[in-house]
């Protein structure tokens, strides 16, 4: 058939006006597809958004209330060791009140004894401890050796001396230990 053919035809002309209007309507269902894809899209964009801006405020909340603990820990942190220690400063003040009456240097002698026994005992709880040095060999990490003393008694390098204790809170030093090292006599010295 020719294209005249087709607009005499009225069956043609039929078929013609049918095959438009099923193309309407193919693009009129193709527009209201991605209308509703487009609603789709942005309730999901508007979801994901709210989700993220809740997500944002709880993090936000979450960084406060670590840093308020924090600040509470740094102000406060010492609260349960100084509650161990305060039993210690009892103990000093009930042993100055009873030396002032007692005339015999033991027992202040023994009043000082309680009360350090008490203290070391108080700290040894909360995790510190005297680092021992005395007769052993020199350890940098944990020594400070401010004298050298050549002589034939030690070994070189061995500890004869702690000058002023060190500490240690668990395994990290506070303080380290001062002493007076041994070194080879020689012939100069």
């Amino acid at each position: 058939m020719s294209d005249n053919e087709n607009t005499t035809n009225p069956f043609a002309q039929a078929e013609a006006k049918e095959e438009i209007k099923e193309e309407k309507e193919t693009k009129e269902e193709q527009t209201e597809k991605t209308v509703d894809e487009k609603e789709e899209l942005k309730k999901e964009i508007e979801d994901i958004n709210n989700k993220y801006i809740r997500l944002a405020a709880d993090f936000d909340n979450y960084r406060k209330r670590q840093m308020q603990e924090r600040e509470s820990l740094i102000k406060y942190g010492a609260e349960d060791t100084l509650k161990k220690i305060i039993p210690v400063l009892d103990t000093f003040e009930r042993a100055l009140a009873s030396i002032e009456k007692i005339e015999d240097v033991n027992s202040i002698k023994e009043s000082y004894d309680v009360c350090i026994k008490q203290l070391n005992d108080v700290l040894a709880k909360i995790g510190l401890t005297k680092i021992e040095a005395q007769g052993k060999e020199f350890d940098p990490n944990i020594m400070e050796a401010v004298m050298q003393t050549p002589t034939d008694e030690f070994e070189p390098h061995t500890v004869i001396k702690e000058l002023q204790t060190g500490y240690k809170l668990h395994d990290k030093v506070l303080r380290p230990v001062m002493v007076n090292v041994a070194t080879e006599k020689t012939e100069d010295n």
